[in-house]
């Protein structure tokens, strides 16, 4: 007679403690800084020695300070890679109150789109280039090689983590990861936002417009390349709020690989100088537009300019 199989016993709170350890453990010996996260998927907060920032802050910080408190005070800047520490008693009540585990993507020389709703995820599969993604509870998380400055609602439900900033662990993803993009860097520069009325932001002088003597060499019709221009051009324009400069970039990418197979001359710089006079004129400063667009021109292959 063979004996009955036992049914596993319930999963308690400390096998879960000890998962959410293990896999911080993990991770940081990866090379990536980790910290327990509470209820509601925040970090712990300060302890009285460090509260109001009193003892001047992490040295890690934007503002650098002495603070080497062994607890999990400030926040993002308390993730590390340190066995020793996450593994320490001062952390120990932590993880045994810990919901899930937190990461420090900069610290990680990550960056995280954090797209939080299929509105957003459908923007991203537009707009950025494909790389690894994680699903979330409403949206995914696209992860980067590279940091940037972090920055909360660069638009409807996209935040971006990396510096001076924590993401909750949900696993390694799928994909391959690619080099953070100019699409995403731009979406949180503030140079893009639209000035206050009356404010001169470019001193931008005519340049040529596009014609035909100036593409001598593209296999396109006149009226395909005027009506995509002008298509790209208004949704520059339209960008009157924010967005503008990742708006001309895009517009530049797309209209710039049109050409890839044509031998050129095409008269790139003429519809590029167009997309910059167009977020110009949306109030995205004459440099930064310029970079914009030549960033978007890049994929474009040299025989088409």
């Amino acid at each position: 007679m063979t004996p009955d199989r036992k049914t596993p016993p319930p999963r308690t709170a400390n096998h879960l403690d000890d998962d959410h350890l293990r896999t911080a453990l993990e991770l940081a010996a990866a090379g990536v800084p980790v910290l327990p996260l509470r209820d509601g998927k925040g970090p712990f907060g300060n302890c009285r020695g460090c509260a109001k920032n009193a003892c001047g802050g992490r040295p890690n910080m934007k503002s650098a300070g002495p603070c080497h408190c062994p607890g999990l005070c400030h926040a993002w800047a308390a993730a590390t890679t340190d066995p020793s520490v996450i593994n320490s008693r001062a952390w120990a009540t932590a993880w045994r109150q810990a919901v899930c585990v937190g990461y420090h993507p900069g610290g990680a020389g990550l960056t995280v789109v954090d797209l939080d709703n299929a509105a957003a995820v459908a923007w991203a599969r537009d707009a950025l280039p494909a790389t690894r993604t994680v699903p979330t509870t409403r949206g995914e998380h696209w992860i980067y090689q590279g940091v940037m400055r972090s920055h909360n609602a660069v638009r409807a439900g996209v935040d971006i983590k990396s510096l001076m900033s924590y993401a909750r662990w949900l696993g390694p993803g799928t994909g391959t990861m690619d080099a953070l993009p100019p699409a995403v860097l731009a979406l949180v520069v503030r140079e893009e936002t639209t000035p206050a009325r009356g404010e001169v932001v470019s001193s931008l002088p005519a340049g040529a417009t596009w014609d035909r003597t100036v593409a001598t060499g593209c296999r396109h019709t006149e009226q395909y390349i005027r009506t995509g221009l002008e298509r790209g051009l208004a949704l520059v324009r339209d960008r009157t709020e924010s967005g503008a400069a990742s708006q001309a970039f895009g517009v530049a990418r797309f209209l710039g690989a049109q050409h890839g197979q044509c031998p050129g001359p095409c008269g790139l710089d003429a519809i590029g100088w167009q997309i910059v006079a167009a977020a110009v004129s949306v109030g995205v400063p004459e440099g930064y537009a310029r970079r914009a667009v030549a960033n978007g021109l890049q994929a474009v292959e040299r025989g088409a300019a």
